[in-house]
């Protein structure tokens, strides 16, 4: 499988999974799926560690979800579960930042999310992980901290749905390309981050990045 670093150039999406931990969505006041509750962040929201996080004009409450990634390795179309890890090329850890008030707005007026998830900065993600360096995915902990206060910290195995369920799942309705990638949900612990703030995020004993919010 061909080098997936720089999957952030290759990808053609970034499909998310909202309400995957049971906690996160209770501390919302959302229901608890049934099915895989989908949705896209678009290509341009990618930013590296070493460029700020920018909060958005006119938002007023930016949260932080910390997030497994899964990078696509291979074209995919309806995928059966079994076959799943043919199709990964690899994982990293991201933040789906979100203007919350922007996304209640919308939500109220039965309106699309796109500002509230997409806007410029607001997918920061670490390093690319060669699938061979994690044997478990679901044997994970995500954690984040901001301005060295942890706020989140769960083991993936408390996702609701699983990477085989997702992956089949998407699959059955769009193609996953070559390092699109695919954001698996956070856990509870979600809050307000404000200008000047520093989060650190990552995968236990694995991974460690940081981003400045701007």
């Amino acid at each position: 499988m061909s080098n997936f670093a720089n999957f952030r150039e290759i990808g053609r999406k970034i499909v998310c999974v909202g309400r995957n931990y049971k906690d996160h969505a209770l501390e919302l006041g959302n229901p608890i799926p049934k099915k895989p509750m989908i949705f896209l962040k678009s290509t341009n929201s990618y930013v590296a560690e070493g460029n700020p996080i920018v909060i958005p004009p006119g938002c007023q409450n930016l949260h932080q979800e910390v997030e497994l990634g899964v990078v696509i390795g291979k074209q995919a179309k309806n995928i059966k579960k079994d076959d799943w890890k043919d199709y990964v090329a690899g994982y990293t850890v991201a933040l789906d930042m979100t203007a919350r008030d922007f996304q209640d707005e919308a939500k109220k007026a039965g309106a699309p999310w796109f500002l509230s998830k997409s806007f410029d900065t607001s997918c920061p993600v670490a390093n690319f992980i060669d699938k061979s360096k994690i044997s478990d995915p679901h044997d994970l902990e995500l954690y984040c901290l901001i301005n060295g206060q942890e706020k989140q910290r769960e083991k993936t195995n408390s996702m609701i749905f699983d990477i085989p369920t997702l992956i089949s799942y998407v699959t059955q309705f769009a193609t996953l390309e070559p390092g699109d990638l695919l954001l698996t949900g956070t856990p509870a612990g979600v809050c307000r981050v404000q200008s000047g703030d520093t989060i650190e995020f990552g995968l236990t004993g694995i991974i460690d990045s940081k981003f400045f919010v701007q």
